[in-house]
């Protein structure tokens, strides 16, 4: 099987893939400076809890946008699970897409992998939206090509920004309003009403500016771990894939095993 490690600025998300089928997946948050010997011990008793055993794993790819922790992801894989992993974007594993920007030296592994994996699963041209560490929108036209998008701040990075900010506001939970209302009556139910219904107003003016200046018909994909929260109340996506950057690596990987 595949190991595929998504290393974002957040967490860290371990995966096990056989054919194209996620088996298990387990997510740690991110820390550069946690070494090979760490990630061993806690992906050693989770992988056993799932029935599975290091020697299950054939292969790994790596993607990060945190290059201060590849060394000790790469050390992983070869000391305790001895392949030789991949590294998303670079040698071998060169994008297969074409990064139709300015600075695709600059485009992050996250959305490059969303790009090929949104485009291998949907036609035409797509809008994929990643609810991350920031809340990006990566526009992908109908060959596949990464066309540039938006960064936005993440809904946890605002909230963190409005508490920090402001001595009398506490830290609220993200989630979906009990109505539609957007007049608080509580402070919590104001922040939340901010929070909750601000991104929504965001997302849903971006959608529409970049589908104006796309100018042709276009499916929009949510994925990231807030996707289906902002689902519930709103009819902007057309698909909901929570494990799109993980299915970009197996797709990465498999095209570089048949090549």
């Amino acid at each position: 099987m595949l190991l595929a490690i998504d290393a974002g600025n957040t967490n860290v998300v371990f995966a096990l893939v056989e054919k194209r089928e996620i088996r298990a997946r387990w997510r740690i948050a991110t820390e550069a400076r946690r070494t090979a010997d760490q990630y061993a011990v806690w992906l050693h008793q989770l992988l056993e809890l799932e029935g599975y055993a290091k020697g299950d794993v054939s292969a790994a790819i790596i993607g990060t946008v945190v290059p201060r922790a590849t060394h000790n992801l790469e050390v992983l894989a070869s000391k305790y699970f001895h392949v030789e992993p991949l590294i998303a974007g670079q040698g071998r594993a060169e994008w297969p897409i074409t990064l139709d920007v300015d600075e695709p030296h600059n485009v992050g592994a996250d959305r490059a992998l969303d790009a090929i994996a949104a485009h291998e699963k949907y036609a035409g041209d797509l809008i994929v939206i990643d609810f991350g560490t920031a809340t990006t929108f990566d526009v992908v036209d109908s060959s596949g090509a990464y066309k540039g998008g938006i960064i936005a701040p993440g809904i946890n990075l605002s909230l963190d920004a409005l508490v920090s900010a402001a001595a009398k506001l506490t830290r609220i939970a993200i989630d979906v309003p009990q109505d539609d209302s957007v007049i608080g009556r509580t402070t919590e139910s104001q922040m939340l009403a901010g929070i909750y219904w601000g991104y929504v107003a965001m997302m849903e003016g971006l959608v529409a500016r970049l589908k104006s200046e796309i100018g042709r018909p276009v499916t929009v994909v949510a994925t990231g771990g807030l996707a289906t929260l902002f689902d519930q109340k709103t009819e902007l996506f057309d698909a909901v894939e929570p494990d799109l950057t993980i299915q970009g690596l197996a797709l990465l990987h498999e095209k570089i095993a048949v090549a």
